[in-house]
């Protein structure tokens, strides 16, 4: 993903459901993310539209996935997993040896894909958050 890709990007979550967006999700905001995880995150086109879309970026020991989404026509094609993969062959790369992703709790189509490609649900933690500045969240 470029920043040339991102306003195509930022259209395909907006339409999401089951995806959480906040204030910090802008055009600005996601050129800021791709420039601290360069080559990390990816978009996947069809007849040059945008049809999946996943961030990923890490903090020097753990990998994050953010926003993993494709459209609901193109699901089951085996795009999400490629985009997972593909990113997680990178993060690899530069070390990385464990990788999270936030699921929002009431996604249960999110749960199923996460868990049929390998993931593990971690019932032992909890997310917590703290706001520094609520016009950046």
């Amino acid at each position: 993903m470029t920043a040339a890709d991102v306003p195509d990007a930022l259209a395909l979550w907006t339409g999401m459901s089951g995806l959480s967006l906040f204030p910090s999700d802008s055009v600005q905001g996601i050129d800021r993310y791709l420039e601290r995880n360069p080559g990390l995150s990816v978009v996947c086109r069809l007849d040059g539209k945008v049809v999946g879309a996943a961030l990923a970026g890490h903090d020097g020991r753990r990998g994050w996935l953010h926003h993993v989404a494709v459209v609901p026509g193109c699901r089951l094609r085996g795009i999400g997993r490629a985009m997972v993969e593909w990113c997680l062959a990178r993060l690899t790369a530069q070390g990385i040896g464990r990788c999270h992703i936030f699921v929002n709790a009431d996604n249960a189509e999110a749960k199923v894909f996460w868990n049929h490609i390998g993931w593990d649900e971690r019932p032992n933690v909890h997310v917590m958050a703290f706001t520094t500045d609520p016009d950046r969240m």
